[in-house]
């Protein structure tokens, strides 16, 4: 976790648990949203140094914060230029997503079909997000894909997750709108 070399941490965490308690999951989702987006575009929060430096072979998944007391969790994604997802869920999970440098490219998806193993999905729309953006996923509104579309620059974007988010449902095409289910871990990088 990050939290020891990262100066603004507890301001940030004061900040979020603000935004969570005792709301409904539309409510905090929005709060969250909102707060995230006021944090970016202030400049209010000096971020670790880490959080900038891509993985070669992969986006990188950081871990900022896990809250004991409200369960939510907050990691930094850093994408390389060209790096991204395969078709995902969040495993019934909410999660909020800003982003912090660069832009992100997000397409959202939905399920049409589900027979266990094989599943039908139909793009829904492509959202190209920017430095202070923010949006939310609520289940069963969670399947996306998640890409840095620069061929230069790196991107970084902050994910807050109902729960610790250490594994998901991957998707790999098979053939038209279907799709192989493979259940994913989910690893932290340094």
């Amino acid at each position: 976790m990050l939290a020891s070399s990262f100066a603004d941490h507890s301001k940030l965490v004061a900040h979020l648990d603000q935004a969570i308690r005792d709301k409904s999951v539309e409510a905090l989702t929005e709060a969250l949203r909102s707060t995230l987006c006021r944090i970016i575009r202030q400049g209010s929060i000096r971020w670790p140094e880490q959080i900038m430096q891509p993985a070669l072979d992969h986006y990188a998944r950081r871990e900022i914060h896990q809250s004991p007391e409200l369960g939510y969790s907050v990691i930094a994604m850093t994408w390389g230029p060209g790096q991204g997802t395969l078709l995902h869920d969040h495993c019934g999970m909410w999660c909020v997503e800003g982003v912090l440098y660069g832009d992100i490219e997000i397409a959202q998806f939905e399920k049409l079909a589900d027979e266990g193993v094989r599943c039908r999905f139909e793009p829904r729309g492509t959202i190209n997000a920017g430095k202070g953006s923010a949006g939310s996923l609520i289940p069963p509104h969670e399947y996306h894909t998640i890409a840095n579309p620069s061929t230069d620059d790196v991107a970084v974007s902050l994910h807050i997750y109902s729960g610790a988010m250490s594994q998901c449902a991957v998707f790999r095409p098979v053939g038209g709108q279907w799709y192989e289910r493979e259940n994913r871990k989910l690893s932290l990088d340094h």
